[in-house]
């Protein structure tokens, strides 16, 4: 493995080969990767819709570290000066999720929701991941259809989800190639010290929600030296990368399930699902057989068991919306739906946080599967934590059907990782003492508590800011009232973190609406 030639350096933390540690106009030009840390990228406006101020540039990077002389890729990088340059800290980088998530926007999202002792002290930068929206995009060329990876297990259906599992992996290989291999995490990272590097910084300051909380760690491993102030929010489990985050979502389901019970067992005035937790529970499960015999039709839509335990797993983490979507298809089921989805109760997200859509011309250049192509490239490339024996995914499904009804075949099932290729290199393995911050809700569905506890314990140095009660994917949104989110602010401003970890009381009034879209 060509990229793999460097792991020796990486695990010592020889990082300054990769990209010096040096102002652009110093880097050598005869050092392999001092070319691209002297890069001056031709700043313009982004957008005629945004502020002047708001500039977007490209930049190169190499596909493959292993070989910098070889084939480039390009970054699209974005940027928003602070107006106090004599208040000035530094560069603080944004990731939104993902894999998948465009974060080229997000300094022109971020600056309204920073206060403004944050929002001074720093120069606030987005980028596309490589692979990702407006930089060099991913595409497989995949259909709509091909996109959903929700497929539950049913000996008679499962050759076809094997069927589709191998076409999504085909396809991504056809369109790719070689490619493939170097659209993942690390490299991701070591282009995050690139951007670095151009912007004359000699460390990077961050803040990266779900996937970009794994980034921001990986980044923190692979350049200790270069990590500043790091705030990790809704955190993936670093020794649950990639297949036990997917399996996480169902097991980390069934006590917000439970949860939920309780909490509409206790306004069955409202709801009428039952005045006791087995009898919401049933309620709930005699609609599943229901949809499953003779599918639910709500507003002409029609529903199966299947597509309502895939559509409520992640909001049942917030019991109001979970009991009022249960009562809509409960209507819907004696004939009484309504017109709207009942799957998406009033003002559910549809979209990740933080995750804004390109619109004319750039729109028009992204492929239509950018997002899952890239989910699946990284996923996929960054381990070899896969199985490649489909019976082995069949006994998993079988298994975690009984141990988690509500979602475990779905997360257990056959997944295109199982007809990948190798990776390019060794998983990371993250364990350090780097002085960061973490940040989780007791209630995320999409990176459940026990995922959160899993990255503050691998970074051995974080303090973790945990709100007890919390609900909903995504905790830092700039809120003055909030204990977690003056927590953040606290950390940004001044670089100091907590003298221990902080439980705070989510604040009131705070209802978190969950996203229902199945990423990190």
């Amino acid at each position: 493995m060509r990229i793999g030639r460097l792991a020796p350096l990486l695990a010592a933390g020889v990082t300054a080969t990769l990209v010096p540690a040096l102002a652009p106009a110093q880097a050598s030009a005869t050092e392999p990767l001092g070319r691209f840390a002297a890069q001056k990228p031709a700043w313009h406006r982004c957008d005629a819709s945004q502020p002047a101020a708001f500039q977007c540039a490209t930049i190169k990077v190499p596909l493959d570290y292993g070989r910098p002389g070889g084939k480039t890729i390009k970054l699209a990088v974005s940027r928003l000066k602070t107006s106090v340059p004599g208040k000035r800290h530094g560069a603080l980088l944004f990731n939104p999720g993902g894999p998948g998530g465009e974060g080229l926007d997000m300094p022109a999202e971020m600056k309204d929701v920073l206060p403004k002792k944050v929002r001074e002290r720093y120069d606030l930068i987005g980028f596309d991941p490589r692979g990702v929206g407006r930089s060099t995009p991913v595409t497989c060329g995949l259909t709509e259809a091909e996109q959903n990876f929700q497929h539950p297990y049913k000996a008679e259906t499962f050759s076809r989800d094997v069927k589709w599992a191998r076409t999504v992996a085909d396809k991504c290989r056809t369109r790719n190639g070689d490619t493939l291999r170097y659209i993942t995490t690390r490299n991701t990272a070591r282009d995050m010290d690139v951007i670095r590097a151009v912007l004359g910084e000699k460390k990077l300051s961050y803040l990266g929600y779900s996937y970009g909380t794994y980034l921001g760690a990986v980044y923190a491993q692979m350049f200790p030296q270069r990590t500043d102030r790091f705030v990790l929010d809704s955190s993936v489990d670093p020794a649950r990368i990639w297949r036990g985050m997917i399996q996480v979502w169902a097991s980390g389901t069934e006590p917000a399930f439970t949860r939920w019970t309780k909490w509409t067992a206790q306004h069955h005035r409202t709801y009428k699902l039952g005045t006791t937790p087995a009898q919401v529970r049933k309620t709930f499960w005699d609609l599943v057989a229901r949809a499953n015999r003779t599918p639910i039709d709500d507003g002409g839509q029609k529903f199966t068991g299947d597509d309502i335990r895939a559509g409520l797993r992640p909001v049942f983490f917030s019991p109001k919306y979970a009991a009022e979507a249960v009562t809509e298809l409960k209507k819907a089921a004696a004939g009484h739906g309504s017109s709207r989805h009942s799957l998406l109760p009033p003002g559910v997200r549809q979209a990740p946080r933080w995750t804004s859509a390109p619109t004319g011309s750039a729109a028009a250049r992204i492929p239509a599967d950018n997002s899952s192509a890239a989910f699946w490239t990284v996923l996929c490339g960054d381990t070899a934590a896969w199985s490649h024996d489909p019976e082995q995914y069949r006994r998993d499904a079988v298994r975690d059907k009984a141990r988690y009804p509500l979602y475990g075949d779905f997360a257990s099932n056959i997944m295109p990782c199982a007809f990948w290729g190798a990776p390019a290199e060794p998983v990371t393995e993250v364990g350090n003492k780097v002085r960061l911050m973490t940040v989780q809700n007791q209630w995320d569905s999409q990176t459940p508590l026990a995922s959160g506890l899993g990255m503050h314990r691998a970074l051995k140095g974080s303090r973790m800011v945990y709100v007890k009660g919390g609900e909903g994917h995504g905790v830092y949104s700039g809120d003055p009232r909030a204990c977690a989110d003056r927590a953040v602010d606290a950390y940004l401003s001044t670089g100091k973190l907590p003298a221990r970890d902080v439980t705070c009381a989510p604040p009131a009034g705070r209802g978190a609406k969950p996203s229902l879209v199945p990423r990190f």
